[in-house]
């Protein structure tokens, strides 16, 4: 699979090898991909539980060293809109709980996670302004690499950069989210 996430050009070399697809799945995103009010920014006239998403790996390739994870809104106007970015995700973990980013669990296994483009670090969730749903691309990679030397509230866009450079493979969810 190529990414289609912004930068990304990495292949998902897992299935070279043989095995499962790299994939990506979500207990907190309904079937029909609507991101769900828990998940939605709360500031200003969004009024949702910002919480971030439970999200769930498999398949990765065997190289991988570490994980990070992305929400991207490829349709805010401009360069698009970063609501989260995290690296340094331990190999060993294969799922983040609901809400990971404000309840401490990513500072337990050693994560890090970028300052948004709300201006905060960690988790911002959809906002977009009233109008057209917005997609938001949910990308998780597989790392070739530990330490990206990234540090806690570090802008998105260089969390994306030293990413893309590590990158062995992805998987993604597209979800929307309009009011």
């Amino acid at each position: 699979m190529v990414s289609n996430a912004p930068g990304a050009v990495a292949k998902d070399l897992s299935a070279v090898a043989g095995s499962v697809p790299f994939a990506l799945t979500s207990t907190d995103i309904p079937a029909a991909g609507q991101v769900p009010l828990a998940l939605v920014f709360d500031q200003d006239d969004c009024k949702g539980g910002n919480h971030s998403p439970e999200l769930s790996w498999h398949g990765a390739p065997a190289a991988t060293q570490s994980f990070a994870v992305t929400v991207f809104d490829p349709d805010a106007p401009g360069r698009g809109w970063w609501h989260w970015a995290v690296a340094a995700i331990p190999a060993t973990v294969s799922q983040l709980p609901a809400n990971a980013s404000a309840s401490g669990a990513l500072r337990k296994m050693g994560a890090v996670e970028s300052r948004n483009d709300f201006d905060i670090d960690g988790y911002g969730g959809p906002c977009p302004p009233p109008g057209k749903p917005h997609r938001y691309i949910i990308t998780v990679y597989a790392l070739d690499t530990i330490d990206l030397h990234l540090h806690q509230g570090s802008p998105s866009l260089m969390f994306e950069h030293e990413i893309r450079t590590a990158t062995i493979a992805t998987a993604q969810l597209v979800v929307t989210y309009g009011r």
